[in-house]
């Protein structure tokens, strides 16, 4: 997981794509940092997996059901299945649970490569699937068009720096409670071209939880269901930026589609 060169006002890094998919983009991925935040045990979110490229961790992503996980479209991007896998069932991103070889990929067809947009993926997984228990639960999902009020609590996970700049990644799995923003006060914070109807976004003014809050892909659940995938946000819990999230409800749809739930 490498550097994104962004072609504009700033230069911003990103952890969510092994190196050679790198590409440049209007808005900055991220990185997958969770600042502010507690560790958490996998039990407390057992829907939570980690994305593998050759068995290195890479992106966040979801359990929707045994056979099918969710992440961001930008962490699959350039990629194939048979070099993608999910960890599920631990905390760890580097041992315990199962490993899960990845079938297909159902990248969303609208997806846009330079403004983030339509930015989800959804995982067919490969051995039958997995084993539900304590460690290993689907995520609820959202239904189409749910509304997304602002200030809302929302619980973001992943495996991601806990500062903007570091160079490694925790090993524990780590979560952070930021509230929802308004959609007006997104666009308003980025600007009306760079917020779709495909995009929410969450964070407090201040900063110092949000904006680049979980892995890239990873979840944002608010009381218990899926409604958001971590996507972009300029620098990380920087104050007046939220984070950016693909919106589940926008993109419902296209889940129901692929899986038939």
């Amino acid at each position: 997981m490498f550097k994104l060169v962004i072609a504009s006002l700033l230069v911003a890094s990103t952890f969510a794509l092994p190196y050679p998919f790198q590409k440049s983009a209007a808005v900055p991925l991220l990185d997958g940092r969770i600042v502010g935040g507690f560790p958490i045990d996998i039990e407390e979110i057992p829907y939570q997996v980690s994305l593998q490229f050759f068995g290195s961790h890479i992106c966040g992503g979801s359990i929707i059901s045994v056979n099918y996980a969710v992440t961001a479209a930008h962490c699959t991007d350039g990629s194939t299945a048979p070099q993608l896998g999910i960890r599920a069932g631990s905390s760890n991103r580097l041992s315990g649970g199962v490993v899960v070889p990845i079938a297909t990929i159902f990248q969303h067809p609208s997806y846009d490569d330079w403004y983030i947009d339509y930015d989800i993926s959804v995982l067919l997984l490969g051995d039958n699937g997995v084993v539900l228990g304590s460690t290993i639960q689907p995520i609820p999902l959202p239904v189409q068009s749910q509304p997304i009020p602002g200030g809302v609590d929302s619980l973001v996970s992943g495996w991601g720096t806990l500062y903007e700049g570091a160079g490694s990644l925790p090993t524990q799995l780590q979560a952070v409670v930021v509230p929802t923003v308004t959609i007006e006060e997104c666009r308003a914070a980025y600007g009306a071209s760079l917020i779709t109807d495909r995009m929410m976004c969450a964070g407090v003014p201040e900063g110092g939880l949000d904006a680049c809050q979980g892995d890239s892909g990873g979840p944002l659940a608010v009381d218990g269901e899926l409604i958001g995938l971590v996507s972009w946000g300029y620098g990380c819990a920087r104050p007046n930026f939220p984070g950016v999230y693909a919106s589940v409800p926008a993109l419902r749809s296209f889940i129901t589609q692929v899986t038939g739930i």
